[in-house]
Order: C-alpha cells, then structure tokens, then sequence
C-alpha cells in the first residue's frame, strides 16, 4: 500500500482536525496551538490549503522544538512532502523521495533545490506565519 501511495503522490500528512484553528489575516496566517492538538509534540505537522492560501503550507513542529513553515511543493515534480518519523527531516512523497532538512534546505534527491520557508513567529500560543 505504502509503494502504490509514493507512486500515486499520496502524502501522510493531514489537514488539521478543528479547521478553526487558523485564519487568514492580511498576508500571514495566525495559528492556534490549543486547537492544533497535531502539532503539540516535536514530529507533529498540518498541511494548510486552499482557500484564501496563496501557497500550500506545510507547518511541521521540528525535533528542533521549533515550528517551520514551509510551502509544500517539491521542488523536483511538485508532490507534497512529509515529516519522517523522528521529525527531523522532511521527504518527498513521491517515489523519489528527496529529502530536506526541516528547514527546508535539500539533502538528497532529484529535487532541484531548497523549499520555500516562511517566516514564523511565536507569540504564546499563537503562531504567525508571513508570507512577506
């Protein structure tokens, strides 16, 4: 089932389970972590679309402890990418599985370059991701 999900492009990740949790306020989005119960642990993530988005999000609690936000789009065929288990680096869902940094920075594979971070900062429980 796992090969059939990689050669289809079919990503592990979720959108967050109470949709309330965030909201689009002018060019950044503000994130509540009592209600993103998926991102509490470090390996934790959500995938944010549509919308009001201008990108696809992917929001990943690091092993790091940090939270990085980045636009979920490979850089090599465009697929989504996944946090692997340790939550310390992200991959590919595709069958080629390029791998990044959870910064965003490659670390092999086909892809042609880096992910787009965006800039994140927190404010108690509340995130700001900008995407100026």
């Amino acid at each position: 089932m796992k090969i059939l999900k990689r050669i289809l492009g079919i990503c592990e990740t979720r959108p967050p389970q109470d949709s309330g949790c965030w909201r689009m306020e002018n060019d950044r989005i503000l994130l509540d972590l009592n209600r993103a119960r998926e991102l509490k642990n470090p390996g934790g993530a959500i995938r944010l679309e549509g919308g009001e988005l201008p990108e696809r999000i992917l929001i990943v609690h690091g092993a790091d402890g940090r939270f990085h936000a980045l636009k979920n789009r490979c850089t090599h065929m465009g697929r989504r990418i996944d946090p692997m288990p340790k939550g310390d680096a992200l991959q590919c869902c595709s069958v080629s599985k390029s791998t990044f940094t959870v910064g965003g920075d490659l670390k092999n594979g086909p892809a042609k370059g880096a992910l787009t971070e965006f800039p994140v900062k927190r404010e108690g429980d509340t995130l700001e991701i900008s995407f100026k």
